[in-house]
This record gives structure tokens, sequence and C-alpha cells, in this order.
């Protein structure tokens, strides 16, 4: 067995097969493997996951060359190539969903099916099986067999409307988030479904989108539009439902703040010689409905203060704060590093790596940390496939 295969942890006895490629799907089987589960990367020959190929950047020697793009969503996972429509990989892969407890597969729909590995004959094969199938606007309905990308999905499913400087400024997300959020419901609907398996003896098919990820994160967004009848648009770097809530300048910068109650508001105001009962200010909606003016008197106010003693003078009151960190700031912080954000592994071909690490920690009841795996790096092509082929011989 591979390092990859010796988790521990609440899933260390599960088994998954995935079938999946670029984020949606190994974002979901990452979280898995964090977790302790033995997941198996099944790649196409020659090539692997489409993210091999995504970049720059890429790192490593010329011909040994690894994407940081896939680096990003399969720690932990170990790496077999398999050419679905070869009679003998394909006898592979069903040897391996023989014994696994979870497959995950993020293909158009119907390509299954027209392998010859539709979802209903694997579960006829075992029917314990869990299978988790992300696509990008969902299976059926009028539009179920759009292909989806994440861009498309953002714009599609309202988030790039709500998202940007103004209303006529439509901005994507920094990061793939339809493709993380699908990623992330398809590994709870996973988790969901293992449990009930323990009570039923039989798996289930889970199923989410690109699209439903979004609109599930709509929160009071959705709300706004459904109970309310109002359509919710960007307002830049500003709350639309709070104030003063959001990014303000200074005299060296900008700072955040959250001002989330009238308690809040009454000590920002007092630490800086404002009146909390002004007229149109009193309260939270009245604030809403001066945005600008809010905005304008305390921008006025902070534009004698550089933004370190400003993030100072705000948290020695209470009210929260946060300055704008770059990527580089937030991993040499210390904070990142004391919440186990950082996991060091040992690449077959890069050496030392530093990776993001996962967002869970778990404690025993006395407050004592409990490690649930020695991460391993992600997989090169192929790299653990003569060992899983021997290991299904050997079964």
């Amino acid at each position: 067995m591979t390092a990859a295969t010796r988790g521990s942890g609440p899933l260390s006895d599960v088994l998954v097969v995935d079938l999946s490629r670029a984020l949606a799907g190994p974002h979901a089987t990452m979280m898995l493997a964090d977790q302790g589960a033995r997941v198996i990367k099944v790649e196409a020959p020659g090539r692997g996951d489409d993210t091999r190929g995504w970049g720059p950047p890429f790192v490593g020697e010329e011909g040994r060359r690894e994407s940081t793009y896939f680096l990003s969503a399969n720690r932990n996972k170990e790496s077999i190539t398999l050419d679905l429509k070869d009679d003998a990989d394909r006898d592979v892969l069903l040897a391996l969903v023989d014994r696994a407890d979870v497959l995950v597969e993020n293909f158009r729909t119907g390509v299954l099916e027209r392998l010859g590995l539709g979802i209903e004959s694997l579960m006829a094969r075992n029917p314990r099986l869990v299978v988790l199938s992300i696509t990008g606007f969902g299976h059926d309905g009028p539009e179920g067999g759009r292909a989806g990308y994440d861009q498309i999905a953002q714009g599609e499913a309202g988030l790039m409307s709500l998202t940007g400087s103004g209303p006529d400024d439509p901005q994507r997300v920094g990061v793939p988030i339809a493709d993380l959020l699908s990623g992330m419901y398809g590994a709870y609907g996973v988790a969901a479904a293992l449990n009930e398996r323990h009570r039923t003896g039989r798996g289930t098919v889970v199923r989410t989108s690109l699209l439903a990820s979004v609109v599930g994160v709509h929160a009071f967004q959705g709300t706004r539009w459904t109970v309310a009848g109002e359509v919710g648009r960007s307002a830049g770097n500003h709350h639309p439902s709070i104030v003063p809530y959001g990014l303000f300048h200074c005299r060296d910068g900008s700072v955040q703040i959250a001002v989330g109650s009238e308690s809040l508001w009454h000590r920002l105001c007092a630490a800086f010689g404002l009146d909390p009962a002004a007229d149109g200010l009193a309260t939270n909606p009245e604030r809403v409905a001066n945005r600008a003016r809010v905005i304008e008197v305390l921008e006025g106010v902070f534009a004698d203060w550089d933004a370190e003693p400003l993030l100072a003078r705000l948290s020695e009151v209470g009210v929260p704060a946060g300055k704008v960190r770059t990527l580089d700031e937030v991993y040499a912080w210390d904070q990142t590093a004391s919440q186990g954000l950082l996991v060091e592994v040992e690449h077959p071909t890069l050496g030392a790596l530093t990776l993001p690490g996962p967002p869970l920690r778990f404690f025993d009841g006395d407050g004592t940390e409990v490690t649930r795996r020695d991460h391993a790096a992600p997989p090169t092509l192929d790299e653990d496939g003569a060992d899983i082929r021997a290991w299904l011989k050997e079964e």
C-alpha cells in the first residue's frame, strides 16, 4: 500500500473510486481523502486529469513538470490510468467498483452509459455502492445535458450579478467557486448517504450540480427575491443589508469593518467622536437608506488614520475589523499556520512541498487535537497503477 492509503479518521474504512476530473469531483474526493478515505483516482492514459495541463504555473524539471492547479485538488490520493474503452482496463475498473464504497463521476449525462458503465449496472454489481454524480446544470430538466464550466455557472446562477463594483460591472469570484461548492455539497451528500447505508444496507445515488451549488448559497439574496420580491444587485465592497459593513479607505490604504449590531454602531461612534443618533443614521435601516452618507462620514474620519493604528483602535473598542491580505501574506500569517492550514508533503518528483491544508480539525472531549492522517502529496500520473493492480489480484 502507498502512503496515500494509510489514512486514519472517520472515513478510514471507505474506498472511493474517483472517475472525476477538473475540480468539482476532485475537490469532493480530496475532502473525503482528508478524512481518511482511500481514494483511487482513475485517469486517462498518457494525459491524465485535464488539470495536469492547466497552467502556467508549472513546477519541476522539463518533462516532469506538474501543474499547481492539479496539486491544489488531489492530495492524499492514488493514481491509476485506465482506458475505459479497453476491455482489460474496464475489467480493472469493475474490480475496483466491486470493492468500492463510493464512486464519484462528473461526466456529461449519458457518457457512462455509452461506455457500458451506466450507474444502474454498477449498482447492480455492488448494491452497497454510493454514487456521487456532478453535472453542470442538473441531470434532468430542459437543460439537463448542458456542459457546465465554473464561470458560465457563476453567471447563469446569478452570482456574477451580485459581485462587482456595481450593477453594471458583473464579476466572477476569484476562485472557481461553483466547482468548489459542488464538490463540498457532493462530499456532504456522500457522508449522509454512507450514514444511511448503515441503516438500510444499500447504497444510493447523490446528485448535485454547479447550478444547484450556487443557488444553494444565495442565502439572504435568495429570499430577498422569493419572499420580498427584490432583485439583489452588486453593491461593490459594501453589504446590501447592513451599514456600515465593508471596505473603507484611510490615509495609507484601507480597512474593513463589520458593524452588525446597534451596540457596535454606538462603540464605533464613541471611538471617533460621532453622534450615533444623528438624523438618518440612528438605526440600521436608516443607515442602509443613507449608505453613501455613512461611507462619506467614516472615510472623512479615517482619512487622518493610517491602517495599522486604525485597526488597533477598532480592536480596542471591540469593533470587528481587518485588512485585505494578499495570498502571500495569508500563507505567511502565523494564524493561518496555527489552524493547520498548511501541510508539508514529499512529492516523488518535486520533493518537499507546502500545500494548503484541510479546513477541519478534530478534538477529543478533553480538548486534545486528534491527528486524522499523515498527508500525502498529489500523485504523479499512474504512480500507483502497478500496486493497485497487484492488490486487486490478491483479493
